[in-house]
């Protein structure tokens, strides 16, 4: 990461505009810390760090798939951001936070997870 808003603690993090929980899992899905500012308990955590482990794998495979079928680059992979309901989840490499849609300040959630 590049940059001192790129490098923003969890706490940092959850001091944004409508983020409600920050945190960061291994490349695998494991929880490897979490902080909230919405009461989200530790199973919940947890869950959400498998899925985004899955989520990086599953593009993961997918980037290299077309990086190798149609010589198109798509490797290293960066981040990936999740749209729907109330919520945004937006991801950089293995930290993200949770966030809520209409709070949010989406362009600052973006660079702070160094995504821009």
């Amino acid at each position: 990461m590049k940059g001192k808003e790129c490098n923003l603690s969890l706490d940092e993090l959850l001091y944004l505009e409508g983020v409600a929980a920050a945190g960061i899992f291994s490349h695998e899905g494991k929880l490897v810390e979490y902080s909230s500012k919405m009461g989200m308990p530790e199973e919940m955590a947890e869950m959400t760090a498998k899925f985004c482990g899955t989520v990086n794998m599953m593009f993961d495979s997918l980037a290299s798939a077309y990086t190798k079928l149609y010589q198109m680059n798509w490797l290293p992979q960066h981040s990936w951001m999740y749209n729907g309901g109330d919520w945004i989840i937006v991801i950089s490499g293995t930290r993200g936070v949770f966030a809520e849609s209409s709070e949010a300040d989406l362009e600052k959630l973006l660079k702070a997870l160094n995504v821009c």
